[in-house]
C-alpha cells in the first residue's frame, strides 16, 4: 500500500465509520506523544486498541446495567452483613465473584420476612455480576408472570420463555405474593423447567417451601417445582428483624433520649 497516499485529514470520519470512538477522540493526542516519545508504531497501535477495547468493555456493561432493571443503591459495599449474621459475607463474595455455578445453571433461594435485606442482597449481587460482563434482568415474580400469561393467550409463551434465555440470570423477586388464586401460575413452572439446568435463576421469598403450595396449581406441579430449584441451590436464610422495623425503633429511641436531654437541660437552666 502507497502510505504517502493517504489522507490524515479523512482520519475521524474513518474511525467513525469503523466504529472506533476511543480511536477518534484520542488518535490525535496519542500520536503527538508518539511523536515526542519516539514511541514505536507497533506501541502506539497496541495502546490505542487497548483502550478502545476496555471502554468497549464500559460501555456494554453500561447497557447490561440498564436492561438489569436493578434497584438503585443495592451494593455488596451497602449490604449490612453485620445485621443477617447466617449470611457468610465469604461465600456472598464468592458467588458474585465466580461463574461456575451459573455456568451449571445453578439457583440461589433467599428466604426471609419482609424487610429482611433480601431485595438488596439479590440485586447487589446481580450488579456484581454484571460489572463481570454477564446479563442479568431483575423482575417482580408477579409482573413476569403477568407478561407469561399475556405471553401464552397470544399463543407465544415458548417464544417469550426463549427470549429470557439472553439474561445469564433472571433475579424473581418476592415469589410469595403470587397466587394461584389471583391468576393462573403454572407459566412460573414453565420458566423454571424451562431454564433447568441451562440458566440461573435467583428468587426471593418471606414464605418457605412448606407454604408454597398457593403458588402453584396443584400439588404435583409444587414438588416438581421445588426439586428442580433445590438441586443445584445455593439456599440463604435470612431470619432477622426487618430492616425497616428496626431503623424506626432506633429512629424512635434517638429521639425519645434526645427530648430527654432537652428536657434536662431546660430544667438546669430553669
Amino acid at each position: 500500500m502507497n502510505t504517502s497516499s493517504v489522507d490524515v485529514a479523512k482520519l475521524p470520519l474513518m474511525l467513525a465509520n469503523l466504529r472506533l470512538p476511543t480511536f477518534a477522540r484520542l488518535w490525535s493526542e496519542l500520536t503527538q506523544r508518539a511523536d515526542r516519545e519516539g514511541w514505536p508504531s507497533a506501541r502506539l497501535l497496541a495502546t490505542l486498541c487497548e483502550l478502545e477495547m476496555a471502554e468497549r468493555v464500559q460501555r456494554r456493561i453500561q447497557r447490561h446495567l440498564a436492561e438489569a432493571r436493578l434497584p438503585a443503591g443495592k451494593t455488596l459495599d451497602s449490604f449490612d452483613f453485620a445485621a443477617v449474621p447466617m449470611i457468610s459475607k465469604a461465600h456472598v463474595m464468592a458467588l458474585a465473584a465466580g461463574d461456575a455455578w451459573l455456568a451449571k445453571g445453578g439457583t440461589i433461594l433467599m428466604f426471609g420476612p419482609p424487610g429482611s435485606g433480601k431485595t438488596h442482597l439479590s440485586a447487589a449481587l446481580g450488579a456484581a455480576l454484571v460489572e463481570k460482563g454477564l446479563r442479568v434482568l431483575f423482575t417482580r415474580t408477579i409482573d413476569l408472570v403477568q407478561k407469561l400469561q399475556t405471553a401464552r393467550q397470544e399463543l407465544a409463551l415458548t417464544a417469550a420463555i426463549d427470549k429470557l434465555d439472553k439474561f445469564d440470570l433472571l433475579i424473581l423477586d418476592d415469589l410469595s405474593y403470587v397466587h394461584k388464586d389471583q391468576a393462573e401460575t403454572s407459566v412460573l413452572f414453565e420458566l423454571i423447567a424451562a431454564r433447568y439446568e441451562r440458566r440461573s435463576i435467583m428468587i426471593t421469598a418471606n414464605r418457605p417451601f412448606g407454604a408454597w403450595d398457593s403458588l402453584f396449581p396443584d400439588k404435583a406441579m409444587t414438588i416438581a417445582a421445588i426439586d428442580r430449584l433445590v438441586h443445584h441451590a445455593t439456599i440463604f436464610e435470612m431470619n432477622v428483624e426487618s430492616f425497616r422495623r428496626r431503623t424506626a425503633t432506633e429512629q424512635r429511641h434517638s429521639a425519645t433520649v434526645a427530648t430527654s436531654a432537652s428536657d434536662i437541660d431546660q430544667r438546669h437552666r430553669s
